[in-house]
C-alpha cells in the first residue's frame, strides 16, 4: 500500500485518484507523510517552473521540482511539503515537495433558466466543514459527502452562477450521481475557480452557496479571498478524471 492509498482509507476517501508525484513506494512507512500539509493553487511560471500559493500571504516553491506535474495548468491540490527555508540572495521561502496531488478543479457554469439548470441534476449531496472546505486565492475548494455505489458510476458536480438576479454572488451547487444514489457513504474533493468573477474586487467578498443535501436545502456563507497577481501565472483551470466531473 503506498501513501496514496493510506492517505484516502485513513480519511475514507474511496473516490479521489491515486496519482500522487515524488513519492516513495516502500514499506517503512512515515506517518507525518501520509497526510497532506496543506491545500495549495499550483500556478505555472513563464519560465517552466512554478509556484504554490499557499494563503493569502505566503508563496512556497519547491526545491526539488523543476516543472509542475500538471502541466501549464493551474490546479488547487493536496501537497505534503518539508520546509527548506530561503536560498542564499533569494527572499522565496522553498520547501520539499514530498508530494502532491491535484483536485478537481472547474469553472462555474453560468444559469441560463430552470430546465437548463435541470439538465445538472439535484441530488443530495453534503458539504462537510473541516480544513479542506475553504473559500481562498479566488476558489470556493469543497469536501464533499455522497452514497456511492460499486458501478463505479461518474458522479457530476457543477456550480451555477447566476442563480440569483438580486445576489450576483449567490451561486448553487449541483450533484447529479447518474442514478447511483445507493451504497456506502463516501467523500470526495471538488475546487470552483472563481477569480473572474470579482475581478475588480480588492479584499474578501462574501459569497452565498445554495444546494440540496440529504435533510433538504441548505444554504452556507463564505468570505472569499482573492487571488492576488501572481506574475507569469496560467490562470487557466484543470479538469481531471476522477469519480466525479
Amino acid at each position: 500500500m503506498n501513501k496514496t492509498q493510506l492517505f484516502l482509507s485513513a480519511i475514507t476517501l474511496p473516490l479521489v485518484s491515486a496519482t500522487f508525484t515524488s513519492c516513495d513506494d516502500d514499506d517503512d512507512y512515515d506517518y507525518t507523510m501520509v497526510y497532506p500539509t496543506a491545500v495549495v493553487t499550483v500556478c505555472p511560471q513563464t519560465d517552466g517552473g512554478f509556484m504554490m500559493v499557499l494563503d493569502d500571504k505566503t508563496d512556497i516553491y519547491p526545491s526539488n521540482m523543476t516543472e509542475s506535474p500538471f502541466g501549464e495548468e493551474e490546479v488547487r491540490a493536496f501537497v505534503n511539503y518539508t520546509p527548506v527555508g530561503k536560498k542564499p540572495g533569494d527572499d522565496r521561502q522553498y520547501v520539499k515537495v514530498n508530494w502532491m496531488d491535484d483536485i478537481r478543479t472547474k469553472l462555474p457554469v453560468p444559469f441560463v433558466d430552470e430546465e437548463d439548470a435541470a439538465s445538472y441534476g439535484n441530488d443530495p449531496v453534503e458539504i462537510m466543514r473541516n480544513w479542506v472546505t475553504v473559500a481562498e486565492d479566488g476558489y470556493l475548494t469543497l469536501r464533499l459527502r455522497t452514497r456511492w455505489g460499486m458501478s463505479g458510476t461518474v458522479h457530476h458536480i457543477n456550480l451555477l452562477s447566476g442563480v440569483n438576479p438580486d445576489d450576483p454572488n449567490e451561486f448553487e451547487l449541483r450533484h447529479d450521481a447518474k442514478g447511483d444514489t445507493h451504497g456506502a457513504w463516501g467523500d470526495a474533493f471538488i475546487a470552483f475557480n472563481l477569480n473572474k468573477y470579482f475581478g475588480d474586487a480588492t479584499g474578501p467578498v462574501k459569497i452565498k452557496l445554495r444546494w440540496n443535501s440529504f435533510s433538504g436545502p441548505k444554504t452556507a456563507e463564505f468570505s472569499l479571498a482573492l487571488r492576488k497577481t501572481i506574475d507569469g501565472a496560467d490562470h487557466a483551470s484543470l479538469i481531471r478524471a476522477t469519480r466525479i466531473n
